[in-house]
């Protein structure tokens, strides 16, 4: 079930009115309406998978406990979390990377000399949301084995902080510590919560419909047919990508933290205006926040860190990124992702500013940003966007191709929409939302706040006609993050 589809729209009042009135405000009720309408929303695309946020759960219940119980024994405690490990990338690795790896293998048995055809591929769909609930269930198990957190006897609500439907198939990444603390505690409906989390829905499917789905057709077309193409409109194709991915991902996760917020539940921030970074670490605290936190408690720091020698912790990194790109699909492009990241988080490590911006934001006690600033987040943004050629591409022949493109066919052409519609207004929608982002850049969860009451009627007047104009149900985009 899509965020931004009528079903939705007729589902979230249903389960809402269910959770506030016809449970009565009960906790365990409202608990077992979560995991009965979670299970339903991801039944909507395929119900056969269901099973396998039944296994994940099971496992991860259980496996806590059992490493609680042996935690003064490390041996007993780490075979259980093994288990758990084992248990959730086993099933992350089959359906997502088992052809993958089949075919590099046998690529690279091609390059040796040996004839090897593909004939043990298989035929598999891959779940969606798979990657962030098999890390979701799995960071619980790693929690309590580092004593940061005690399991839980509470079956119903471990199996609700599981399958939480707002963030279940593409994040927020919680942990167990703020979702499912919240998901154990008595709830009451808190009028100011449930606005704000309307505010930010509106927001979210603003910026998805209006301006992901709105750039979507021209960045199919230029990247499809990337050869008829001159530089300024290869250039043009992933600057717009830029902006779709961000409109599409930060969509999604606004609608999830808002409708969150509809059930008494605060979902962690995953989106902070990370196309006003300054450097590539800063744009890493601010895009895609829960991965990022997740791999800096789970696999940075377990292999050391930074408080290692310097050469062990550029490994250490180069691993993370490496592990990161693997992790949004299987596909070498995003393996090349990833290490074009590596290497320009490095040298900012190396210079250590790498930590510099954690708690600023451009134009922090200013009207406008300094022009060293801007510089800053003119080339940040440009290496960043450079990256998702990578991204976007099928692979890594189209993806060199791509960027061949850019650099040897120097010509300026007015790119023409290819459903005829004027540019100029594509140019301004955006230029407008980078503005409205900078205006509103200190917090991220109130995207209408201006004292007037006036001028926020007009915006929520503005983004509802937006919507309803750009919604074209015959069409109805996914999410670009439901195919990792």
């Amino acid at each position: 079930m899509l965020f931004n589809s009528v079903q939705f729209a007729l589902f979230l009042p249903i389960v809402f009115l269910g959770y506030w009135v016809v449970t009565k405000i009960n906790r365990k009720a409202q608990n077992f309406l979560l995991i009965v309408a979670s299970y339903i929303f991801y039944a909507w695309w395929d119900w056969r998978f269901l099973g396998l946020i039944a296994f994940s759960t099971g496992v991860d219940f259980v496996v806590g406990q059992r490493i609680y119980v042996h935690l003064d024994d490390r041996k007993k405690a780490k075979a259980w979390l093994l288990l758990s490990v084992v248990a959730n990338l086993g099933l992350l690795g089959f359906f997502k990377y088992y052809n993958f790896f089949v075919d590099s293998l046998v690529d690279s048995l091609q390059v040796l000399g040996y004839s090897v055809k593909s004939k043990y591929t298989l035929s598999i769909i891959l779940p969606v949301g798979i990657s962030f609930y098999t890390f979701q269930t799995l960071s619980y198990s790693f929690d309590i084995y580092y004593r940061r957190l005690k399991p839980t006897t509470n079956f119903v609500a471990f199996a609700a902080f599981v399958s939480f439907f707002p963030q279940l198939v593409a994040g927020p990444i919680e942990r167990a510590s703020n979702l499912l603390l919240q998901i154990e505690r008595p709830r009451k409906f808190q009028y100011t919560q449930a606005a704000d989390g309307l505010k930010l829905i509106l927001w979210g499917l603003f910026k998805k419909l209006v301006i992901a789905d709105s750039l979507a057709p021209m960045v199919d077309d230029i990247f499809a047919n990337y050869g008829t193409y001159p530089s300024s409109t290869l250039i043009l194709g992933v600057v717009m990508f830029s902006f779709q991915v961000y409109g599409d991902f930060s969509g999604y996760s606004d609608i999830a933290i808002g409708t969150a917020k509809l059930f008494g539940i605060e979902l962690m921030s995953n989106f902070r205006f990370p196309h006003f970074s300054r450097n590539v670490a800063e744009y890493w605290q601010r895009w895609h926040v829960s991965l990022s936190t997740w791999f800096r408690h789970y696999l940075y720091i377990p292999l050391g860190g930074s408080r290692v020698s310097k050469q062990r912790a550029v490994f250490n990194i180069l691993v993370v990124f490496l592990v990161s790109g693997l992790w949004h699909g299987s596909n070498w492009t995003f393996v090349f992702w990833g290490g074009f990241h590596a290497l320009l988080f490095i040298p900012v490590f190396l210079l250590k500013r790498n930590r510099i911006y954690m708690d600023s934001v451009i134009g922090q006690n200013t009207y406008l940003p300094s022009l060293k600033e801007t510089g800053q987040v003119l080339l940040t943004f440009g290496l960043v966007t450079f990256s998702r050629i990578f991204f976007r591409s099928p692979n890594l022949a189209d993806a060199f191709a791509y960027i061949r493109g850019i650099f040897t066919d120097f010509q300026m052409e007015w790119y023409t929409h290819p459903l005829g519609y004027r540019m100029v207004d594509y140019y301004i929608l955006m230029l407008l939302f980078v503005v409205y982002e900078y205006r509103i850049r200190k917090n991220e969860r109130s995207p209408f706040h201006f004292k007037s009451p006036f001028v926020r009627f007009v915006l929520y007047v503005l983004a509802i006609f937006g919507i309803l104009l750009f919604y074209d149900d015959g069409i109805n985009r996914s999410f670009i993050y439901f195919q990792f």
